[in-house]
């Protein structure tokens, strides 16, 4: 009952047919992934693509628990003997956590309260009477409740409102009336902590703050909240007190009696010491989720660009990690990634080695045959740039600048020792620079996605959710992708749908005992490799080379059958039904059409013969910055660069223009027109042109703009 509710909740929430909804979480439900439902049970969802199978997903883990938080609410008020049918139905026919939250408070078992105390000195059935507002003498009838614990009038009164207090802040329409206003009118301000001005020069735009809240863009209010923790700025939200206190009073006061005002100083008190901070904690909470959301959401937009950029492809790399005093590290890497040689260099001051320097490269790139360079983009990279493209080779070579961040998190890291155990750090660094030209996405799956350098606010997010959603994505880029099952890392074939890390070490170890596979069939002979995790993964598992071309395509083993049958009506090979356009032509799909194969397989399978093991990525580019700027000093309103953009927020975009510090892109600055998203414009490592508009030398801030530039 509650899954076939579920699935209605759902469906209403996403605007999703129920019946796809409903066999999408049968398939969540059974162990299937995210990639293997979206690529390879298109009949059975109709069709919903990635994004759609993930909300659905993340939809059901929150009703679930949800679910499990109603099983302990229900459970706690029944040991209290006050679970009425009433009661109990409400509860279960709510789906709403702030209204399940709103219900169970008068029941939730509370820390020793003002209102707890007055109820032990007797006082409860006073505010009631008080609460009714009908008593002509209320002196005298406070009178009757004096006793040891209660010495006057005074005390009697105030136990009595502290009471009432308490169930102005229990009541449901009451809580929803400031919520509502909270809404409506939340100012968020704040205010620089006294003597922390020095300190928190950085946060000078927040030491006298004030915007609505529903108008805080996520970085801001990030920011703000950074500056709180951080104990630089006291942060606050509020709406329009008087008319939430005047809406609370037309609520619980009637007429102009004693009992009256006292109902209406239990209000004044109720909004300020109970119901205002916790609705005011209650929207802080609500406003840094939206922004946490916000956040990740264009963290994991930058990561999936950065993971699917172009690759070299094999070919053979020099990698080198630029330096000044420690010098340049060289390393030589073959075709499929392995370190050939290594060695360094001192071509800048304080040595000075040009000349010999220039003998080692031009000597290494004809000894190991290089095909490109990949410098880091880092400390003297400029320099090194320009020192590595002056040199003369024996043939054509092409100079990339690589992103050099994390590498340095991967090479101090156990995978870097794991793979390198006779190398130190500075070796490592440079293996990843030239192995993350070759292919990026093999690279970097290996460094946790929050060192790579795309974030904003990454560490202020919440780090489950975080993790949560870079996991999934480099789960998504390496599946669209797809791995070659007899190169890939460990680290790259743990991602692949229904693997994971104790699966992937199998592979890599049956790989090096038994050699290359020859079929994606012998995966089955991996250790606990069963049936459910060879259907997942299988898909995604290239073998080039192999005895089965289909073998490395996306086209499922389950589907080999078909294609099978279509060679055999066609008079032909399946090889000659890859390599021959012409005889797919002939082909009539609605013949191979089955209750579980229907025409959007079909049509997957036709394009994936069309250009079978295609990488998905584009293709990589040269890029050359301005050989006349090096340095922040060398920039000049208005002059024209070339630059890559690094990475991409809410705000704008940050673009790497040849110098230390990257110039900021508003996104006012970005178009000709008024946009509201910067990647409708731009991309990661995306080749753009910017002027320079201002440039901050006391900051280190370069403004850029995009606009009238192509």
């Amino acid at each position: 009952m509650v899954t076939i509710l579920f699935h209605t909740l759902i469906s209403k929430s996403l605007n999703i047919p129920g019946k796809q909804v409903e066999k999408t979480i049968e398939l969540l439900n059974e162990g299937a992934t995210i990639p293997f439902i979206s690529r390879y049970r298109k009949e059975v969802t109709g069709g919903l693509d990635e994004v759609q199978i993930g909300n659905i997903s993340d939809q059901l883990d929150k009703l679930t628990e949800l679910a499990k938080r109603k099983g302990t609410i229900l459970t706690s008020i029944e040991e209290q003997g006050k679970l009425t049918p009433e009661l109990r139905k409400r509860i279960e026919d709510s789906w709403d956590s702030t209204e399940l939250e709103d219900i169970y408070l008068p029941y939730k078992p509370k820390r020793v309260t003002k209102a707890e105390i007055a109820r032990k000195k007797g006082l409860e059935p006073l505010a009631n009477i008080i609460m009714l507002q009908n008593e002509r003498d209320l002196s005298a009838r406070v009178l009757t409740f004096l006793n040891d614990e209660v010495k006057d009038e005074k005390e009697a009164l105030q136990g009595a409102r502290d009471i009432i207090a308490e169930w102005v802040n229990e009541n449901e329409e009451a809580r929803n009336a400031v919520r509502n206003s909270f809404a409506r009118t939340a100012i968020i301000t704040s205010k620089v902590v006294k003597g922390k001005e020095e300190e928190g020069a950085k946060y000078r735009d927040y030491f006298e703050f004030s915007e609505p809240l529903n108008r805080c863009s996520s970085h801001r209010l990030l920011a703000l909240r950074r500056g709180e923790s951080e104990g630089i700025l006291r942060v606050s939200i509020s709406p329009d007190s008087e008319n939430c206190v005047d809406r609370l009073k037309r609520r619980f006061v009637k007429g102009r009696t004693e009992s009256s005002d006292q109902v209406a100083e239990a209000v004044d008190d109720s909004f300020k010491r109970l119901l205002m901070p916790a609705i005011e904690t209650e929207y802080a909470h609500l406003s840094k989720e939206k922004a946490d959301d916000e956040a990740i959401r264009v963290f994991a937009g930058n990561l999936r660009q950065l993971l699917l950029a172009p690759p070299l492809g094999q070919k053979r790399v020099l990698g080198v990690d630029p330096g000044y005093r420690t010098g340049c590290k060289l390393v030589c890497l073959d075709a499929q990634g392995n370190l050939v040689h290594n060695e360094t260099i001192y071509p800048h001051p304080p040595q000075n080695e040009k000349s010999k320097a220039s003998t080692k490269v031009s000597h290494l790139v004809s000894t190991y045959a290089i095909d490109a360079i990949a410098i880091g983009n880092g400390t003297a990279s400029r320099e090194t740039e320009q020192f590595i493209t002056d040199i003369r080779y024996d043939r054509k070579v092409q100079v990339f600048v690589v992103s050099e961040n994390g590498a340095s998190i991967y090479s101090a890291s156990k995978t870097a020792r794991d793979e390198f155990p006779e190398f130190d750090v500075t070796v490592r660094g440079a293996i990843s620079i030239g192995r993350r030209l070759m292919d990026p996405l093999a690279e970097l799956v290996k460094i946790d996605p929050k060192s790579i350098g795309v974030g904003q606010y990454q560490h202020d997010v919440s780090q489950s959710l975080l993790k949560k959603s870079l996991d999934q994505t480099v789960e998504s880029c390496v599946n669209t992708v797809g791995v070659n099952v007899n190169t890939a890392s460990k680290h790259l074939l743990m991602y692949i749908s229904g693997l994971g890390p104790a699966l992937a070490q199998n592979i890599v170890d049956y790989r090096a005992e038994n050699g290359p596979f020859k079929t994606r069939r012998e995966l089955l002979k991996v250790p606990r490799m069963g049936e459910k995790a060879f259907e997942q993964s299988a898909g995604f598992l290239r073998i080039q080379g192999g005895k089965n071309p289909l073998d490395n395509s996306a086209v499922h083993p389950e589907s080999y059958p078909v294609i099978e049958n279509m060679a055999k009506d066609l008079n032909c090979t399946v090889e000659d039904l890859v390599t021959n356009k012409a005889l797919k032509k002939q082909l009539k799909l609605e013949k191979y059409m089955t209750e579980k194969v229907g025409m959007p397989t079909l049509l997957d399978i036709m394009e994936e013969l069309d250009k079978p093991g295609r990488d998905p990525r584009e293709t990589i580019q040269v890029f050359s910055f301005d050989p006349t700027i090096k340095t922040i000093e060398d920039l000049k309103e208005g002059i024209v660069l070339p630059g890559i953009v690094t990475n991409i927020t809410n705000f704008g975009c940050f673009v790497d223009i040849g110098i230390k510090e990257n110039g900021l892109v508003h996104i006012s600055e970005m178009a000709d027109r008024f946009i509201t998203d910067p990647t409708q414009i731009v991309s990661i490592h995306q080749h753009v042109k910017v002027k320079v508009l201002t440039v901050d030398m006391l900051r280190k801030r370069v403004q850029l703009s995009m606009k009238e530039l192509s």
